[in-house]
């Protein structure tokens, strides 16, 4: 708890609960604000500020907000930075990123005219820990080692171990999890060396994650409750609440339900008195699971229904929304409602796809915008290079006539460029490193999907699908022994069977789409005529040509193509009009080259609200993962040409 030297004398409050201190310490220093004034007035608006952080946002942001202004009209730019830092603090809180990363930015301005080092590090930690939650890990690691970098000058063991951490926590987001316990266990040695407590809770809570993605429950189970034991003896809510629900989820895994229930209750209810909204919703997700193992349906129901109404109030809740329609999808097949569950399914996917999406679009428009500017940067130093090399040839010239001076000048442009090409090295070295966890990144969200898929398709087909052929089995059996009233009765029996038949056709046909067996089994160009031997000819008559495919593909060149052609050809189907589609799909020594020919209506490429749609963005943005290219060739009335080259690396 941070104290400024304007409220030692509350130090005696301190023997009552977190909150009861915080209440006891806010009221005693609102009591002196009318006798205060300048920058002592500026430093009790902050403390206040802070005090407020767990008790009432709304008024720590208005005790920020004056804390600034006063500072601003007597140039007090450390109450300045101050007020900034944990105003930024409080909007994090609230899951405000944008804000937080504008007045954390702020105040990285103030400490750095300050020259103070020890701020200006916390603020790339804290800018860092930011782009960590909005998942921009390549951000997110390059902010962090530049905090480690400063702390590591400045000799601040805290620093760097806090550093070490949040490098840990970015590698594990990146599934660099050898990498990530490296960082964390570093991190832990050295709190333990300054018995700093508050960092130890939180440092067990993460390398505690990570023994659970390793599935070592014992090891994760000792390192979570070591994190309870320190937040209940510090009285620190949010370290409590975080440990006791990772807790209540190993109980779960190992089966003890009585233990794992109370837990997360409590973890809920700590959540809720501050206000941590995707804590709530994280808690709920595990109650809901919990109550379906324990088949209390219709409270797990209740539980998943209020953590899906919190995750609607946050747009940075969207991973947490699609657990919660995995949970009711499960729940509904245990239930016996499979209409629900198919409808639970589907959302899940639905907003699986948005988030793919939404997530590597961002991701490739900032690796672009950051490959243009590094491109600009060599340029400005090739040209630095020549004009420097001018200069030596000017001094060379001139050696005689100049003597000692030219000699001096000479040695001092040597040590620059020394210096110069010391710099472009280091930050070559940061671009390669940044630029191979992007690719990571970039290449385990593509994973990441196409796993989810095959698991869903899979459930499909393995679960709902084949319940509801027990289903249509189990009718046409008791069709025999059912007495009909008339023939009425018997056509409508049989209406039922079909279309419990046509449901288990449409499961598989969905399963088979999210995953086709061709591709997993022979490869792309099975697949795909897999795929178009579906389409109706009278509709759409495709002529498919493969040449040089003998061999398999890797995996994600594979899935990739077979995406982008099939969005292809449903474009075709859905707005040409077209009667006939020639693919082709050729292998080579230059790599892949495929085609995409329609004779339909085509479409004016300079139309940016049909040329930007969402469908050929998402072809764009698959063949760039690729580094391939995408050329569009039509115009109203010829048709479209969709021509695509993938090189193989």
């Amino acid at each position: 708890m941070r104290l400024s030297t304007l409220t030692g004398l509350l130090l005696l409050l301190l023997s009552s609960s977190v909150f009861a201190q915080t209440s006891k310490i806010i009221d005693s220093i609102e009591k002196l604000l009318p006798a205060q004034k300048d920058t002592i007035l500026v430093k009790s608006y902050n403390e206040l500020t802070w005090q407020y952080r767990t008790v009432d946002r709304d008024k720590a942001i208005a005790y920020g907000n004056k804390a600034a202004e006063l500072g601003k009209e007597l140039n007090f730019k450390k109450g300045i930075a101050q007020a900034y830092n944990d105003m930024g603090i409080l909007y994090y809180d609230k899951q405000d990123f944008a804000a937080a990363i504008k007045l954390y930015n702020q105040a990285f301005q103030i400490r750095s005219e300050m020259k103070d080092d020890k701020g200006v590090a916390a603020l790339y930690n804290k800018i860092g820990i930011v782009y960590q939650k909005e998942g921009h890990y390549d951000s997110a690691l390059l902010y962090a080692q530049k905090a480690l970098s400063l702390y590591e000058t400045l000799k601040d063991k805290i620093g760097i171990s806090y550093s070490l951490n949040n490098m840990g926590i970015v590698n594990q987001n990146m599934g660099n999890i050898d990498e990530a316990l490296k960082y964390q266990e570093q991190s832990i040695a050295i709190k333990e060396e300054i018995h700093d407590q508050l960092g130890l809770a939180g440092s067990y809570v993460n390398v505690g994650n990570i023994y659970l993605l390793k599935k070592d429950m014992p090891k994760a189970r000792e390192l979570y409750e070591k994190a309870e034991a320190i937040s209940r003896k510090i009285g620190d809510p949010e370290y409590l609440a975080n440990s006791i629900n990772n807790l209540s989820t190993i109980y779960q895994r190992m089966g003890d339900y009585k233990k794992s229930l109370p837990l997360a209750q409590e973890s809920f209810d700590i959540r809720s008195k501050l206000g941590d909204t995707k804590g709530q919703v994280s808690c709920l997700i595990n109650m809901g699971s919990l109550l379906t193992n324990t088949k209390q349906y219709k409270l797990a129901e209740e539980k998943y229904l209020l953590g899906l109404k919190l995750a609607d109030t946050l747009q940075s809740c969207l991973p947490e929304k699609v657990k919660v329609y995995d949970g009711l999808a499960a729940l509904y097949t245990l239930s016996g409602d499979y209409r629900k569950s198919a409808e639970m399914a589907r959302l899940t996917i639905q907003y699986k796809d948005s988030i793919f999406t939404a997530d590597l679009n961002k991701q490739f428009s900032e690796m672009e915008t950051k490959y243009q500017t590094a491109k600009k940067d060599e340029q400005i130093q090739l040209q630095q290079n020549e004009i420097t090399q001018k200069k030596y040839e000017l001094i060379k010239k001139q050696y005689w006539l100049y003597g000692s001076i030219a000699v001096f000048l000479f040695s001092l442009l040597l040590a620059f460029s020394y210096y110069k090409r010391y710099q472009l090295k280091q930050e070559k070295k940061l671009q390669a490193e940044v630029m191979k966890q992007q690719d990571m990144a970039t290449k385990a969200v593509i994973a990441a999907e196409e796993n989810e898929r095959k698991r869903i398709a899979a459930d499909l087909h393995d679960g709902v699908g084949q319940m509801m052929s027990a289903a249509k089995m189990n009718l046409s059996a008791f069709e025999n022994d059912i007495p009909f009233k008339d023939d009425h009765q018997k056509t409508s029996f049989e209406k039922i069977i079909g279309l419990v038949d046509e449901s288990c056709k449409e499961i598989r046909s969905v399963s088979h789409q999210m995953m086709p067996n061709a591709l997993l089994k022979s490869g792309l160009a099975s697949a795909i005529k897999e795929f178009i031997d579906k389409i109706d000819t009278r509709v759409l008559k495709v002529n498919l040509h493969t040449e040089g495919l003998n061999e398999r593909l890797d995996s994600n060149v594979e899935t990739v193509l077979y995406r982008v052609i099939q969005e292809c050809v449903n474009n075709v189907i859905k707005h040409s009009g077209a009667n006939t589609l020639d693919i082709s799909l050729i292998k080579d020594a230059d790599g892949i080259a495929a085609t995409i020919e329609d004779n339909g209506r085509g479409f004016d490429s300079k139309d940016k609200e049909k040329f930007e749609g969402i469908g050929l963005k998402n072809i764009k943005t698959r063949i760039g993962y690729l580094k391939g290219t995408v050329d569009f060739d039509t115009s109203p009335g010829n048709g479209t040409l969709v021509a695509i080259h993938v090189p193989l690396v």
